[in-house]
């Protein structure tokens, strides 16, 4: 297979391609545990010794076997939603290693988070602090929060996935998080000694994050100054894979050395927490989207190469005119130009636009890179096309993590018959 070399031999070293496409419908998505395994311990070497809790972003691919493989390996989580929460810990997560996120927390979410014991809410407004507290109290517990703030610092990447900036929904600026300190006493349930951030994702320069990273120490000090305790210190996640081949992108070892800096730089003796949300540096590489050419199609400019994957099960190249490397997996053909498309009813629905690739006939294996981050956790079923299946492969090995989703159980999911129903009226409430 001529164009494998671009995939990393390690990480699918034995792999049998074409077995595993007849014991699972394509498309479906496969995920390297060797390659999994060697992130995760790449990352505990570039922190070490400094304790640090790793919280996975369970956002980037939250399949309950891979969650459970980053949870033997020591990981923590970064959720931001109920089911997210609820994953973690069916994955063997441990509330005190789980950090609840997110700008729009139900008082139904926090109560949960509460019950389960995380270990810290970063929380994004007053009226969410307001929110927790009600909650805490109503509960007879004290909640541990982080302010997220928001340093107004732009992270290069893609407007939709910027987190930083002024503009964004993220976060609280540094005027009223300062309010906020000042005013902690106001929260009786709440403990109120931690500091996040987290400026956007798919970084791939270092400049955005050591600024960011020493923002948020620089307010640190200030805080501690006027007598407010910092125990906790959360950097964020956002680091960045090369998506094409050959792509800068910023070492996992410089980005642990920078926040040792900034650590250093706030106190040189601070024994609290230090967290990190990774998540698309873990997972993205670690997975491919098998998929099966269904025909070549002949236009009067171009050729299409039609996919039986579409955009409902990878969405970045649609969404975000995000790149990622295609490897047809045949051997000794010419090169050729396609438009890389799926069968989904959108002209968006396109990976590729006059790719060169190794020619293609109906029936090949084509492996589209880069896909174990934000592919399965963001597909959909458009077009009323089933999930497809997760795989986890290990040599010639392999473990089945989600079966296709049938279109029977698809259908399912909708009432068979419409039973009409006088709706409740709802209460109001008078002053």
């Amino acid at each position: 297979m001529d164009d494998a070399r671009r995939m990393d031999a390690q990480a699918w070293q034995g792999v049998d391609w074409v077995g595993l496409a007849h014991a699972l419908p394509t498309p479906f998505y496969a995920y390297s545990a060797p390659a999994l395994r060697a992130r995760v311990a790449r990352l505990q070497a570039a922190f070490s010794p400094r304790p640090t809790l790793i919280a996975y972003a369970v956002k980037a691919n939250g399949n309950l076997g891979l969650l459970r493989l980053l949870a033997e390996a020591g990981l923590g989580a970064d959720i931001v939603s109920a089911g997210e929460l609820a994953r973690a810990r069916a994955a063997g997560i441990p509330g005190e290693r789980i950090v609840f996120s997110g700008v729009g927390k139900t008082a139904e979410e926090m109560r949960q988070g509460l019950e389960a014991g995380v270990r810290r809410f970063n929380v994004e407004s007053r009226e969410e602090l307001e929110v927790l507290d009600g909650v805490a109290r109503a509960m007879g517990r004290i909640a541990d929060v982080a302010l997220r703030i928001n340093p107004d610092i732009d992270a290069g990447t893609h407007g939709k996935i910027s987190t930083g900036r002024a503009g964004n929904k993220f976060g609280i600026d540094l005027p009223e998080a300062r309010r906020l300190f000042s005013e902690r006493a106001t929260w009786r349930a709440l403990r109120i000694d931690g500091l996040h951030m987290h400026i956007g994702s798919q970084i791939t320069d270092e400049v955005p994050l050591r600024r960011a990273a020493h923002s948020m120490v620089d307010f640190a000090r200030e805080i501690r100054a006027l007598g407010a305790s910092v125990r906790s210190l959360d950097f964020g996640g956002g680091l960045g894979v090369p998506y094409r081949e050959g792509q800068a992108t910023v070492p996992v070892e410089h980005h642990a050395a920078l926040i040792r800096g900034a650590l250093a730089a706030f106190d040189p003796h601070f024994d609290g927490d230090c967290i990190i949300e990774p998540g698309r540096w873990l997972v993205a590489e670690a997975g491919v989207l098998v998929t099966r050419v269904l025909r070549v199609k002949r236009g009067a400019d171009r050729e299409f190469l039609i996919l039986d994957a579409a955009m409902n099960d990878l969405m970045r190249p649609a969404l975000y005119d995000a790149w990622h490397d295609i490897v047809p997996l045949v051997s000794g053909r010419p090169m050729a130009s396609y438009d890389v498309v799926g069968p989904v009813c959108e002209t968006g629905d396109t990976f590729a636009t006059a790719r060169d690739l190794p020619a293609c006939r109906a029936g090949d294996l084509v492996a589209i890179l880069g896909a174990g981050a934000y592919g399965a956790s963001m597909a959909s079923t458009y077009n009323s096309r089933p999930l497809v299946a997760e795989v986890l492969v290990d040599g010639p090995h392999h473990a089945l993590l989600r079966r296709a989703q049938s279109i029977e159980a698809l259908l399912a999911q909708d009432e068979g018959e419409t039973v009409w129903a006088v709706s409740p009226r709802a209460t109001v409430r008078r002053a």
